[in-house]
């Protein structure tokens, strides 16, 4: 658990940076998500940084302009490395419903954007398809940093994302949720079809995924 440090107040510095607001944004997530994953209360992690709880919930809330050693002393206390707080590992779920679905139309054909990003990386695509069991299926575990899945809903309605903050989705929904926490897909009506790309960045060295007999190696 570590010993308590003293309490550190850095409401008046800031991160010097091009985009400041952006910036305590992506803290702002990064500091509650790991928080949240951990099962951890402001009360805990203030009690393991240092900090206290008023300055924790300007932070979690995007005004509190930390400081690097503010950062040094959450990830010492989350147990991540300060620039996780300042990455998009923490990427935000993301949904898209059906109604709010924009086409772009042309002569012969029309197009409905879900989402962007941007990098390199490994990329996979599937069809997912679920039925309805006795007893939700067990988490799938958290895959490599930085992980992404992107899932769209061909029929049915299911209930996936980050086991901390799942959605409940119908045909023509989208989400994009991080894939590098514990998740979990339950099928909420007999069947389901989606459709799942899964994006990991900057990926060194993977073994195949598909087996000779066409048959998946890993489940994702």
């Amino acid at each position: 658990m570590g010993t308590p440090r003293p309490f550190v107040n850095n409401d008046e510095m800031h991160i010097k940076s091009d985009d400041q607001a952006h910036e305590n944004d992506l803290v702002a997530r990064n500091v509650r998500r790991f928080r949240l994953e951990r099962a951890m209360s402001l009360g805990e992690l203030s009690r393991r940084s240092g900090l206290s709880k008023q300055t924790l919930s300007k932070i979690e809330r995007g005004s509190g302009n930390p400081t690097v050693e503010t950062l040094s002393l959450l990830g010492s206390a989350l147990d991540v490395p300060a620039r996780r707080l300042l990455t998009e590992w923490g990427t935000p779920v993301y949904v898209q419903r059906q109604a709010e679905g924009e086409w772009a139309q042309a002569p012969n054909w029309s197009e409905r954007v879900l989402d962007e990003t941007y990098g390199s990386g490994y990329v996979r695509t599937l069809v997912l398809r679920l039925e309805r069991g006795d007893k939700d299926p067990q988490p799938v575990g958290p895959h490599a940093a930085g992980t992404l899945h992107h899932l769209y809903v061909v029929t049915g309605k299911l209930r996936t994302g980050p086991l901390n903050e799942p959605v409940d989705l119908a045909a023509g929904d989208f989400v994009r949720f991080p894939g590098d926490t514990p998740h979990r897909h339950i099928c909420l009506s007999e069947r389901v079809v989606a459709h799942m790309v899964t994006t990991v960045p900057q990926v060194r060295q993977f073994g195949p995924t598909v087996t000779k007999g066409g048959a998946p190696a890993a489940r994702v």
